[in-house]
C-alpha cells in the first residue's frame, strides 16, 4: 500500500477511534491533515480575537510550515497507529 493509500485509510481510521483523543492531539491531527492536503497554511488567521478553536487550529498548522505533505502524512498515519494501539 503505498503512503496516499495509507493515509486515507488512517484519515478513514480516525472516525472511528474508541476513545475520543484530547483537544491537543486533535490539533495535532488536524494541523498535519491541511498540511498534508494543502500544504502550507493558505489562509488569513482568524480575524476575531475571540475565536480560540479557530486561532488554536490556524497556529497549528501554521507551526507545520515548511514540512512536505508526504512527510505530514507519515506523520498523521504514525500518529492514528499509535492512537488505534492505545485504545486497543
Amino acid at each position: 500500500m503505498d503512503l496516499h493509500q495509507q493515509f486515507e485509510q488512517a484519515v478513514s481510521e480516525s472516525k472511528n477511534l474508541s476513545e475520543r483523543p484530547s483537544n491537543e492531539t486533535l490539533l495535532q491531527l488536524y494541523s498535519l491533515y491541511k498540511q498534508a492536503t494543502s500544504g502550507d497554511v493558505n489562509i488569513d488567521p482568524p480575524s476575531n480575537p475571540f475565536d480560540f478553536v479557530n486561532k488554536a487550529k490556524y497556529d497549528a498548522w501554521a507551526q507545520l510550515k515548511g514540512k512536505s505533505k508526504e512527510e505530514a502524512m507519515r506523520d498523521y498515519v504514525n500518529l492514528i497507529d499509535k492512537l488505534r494501539a492505545y485504545t486497543t
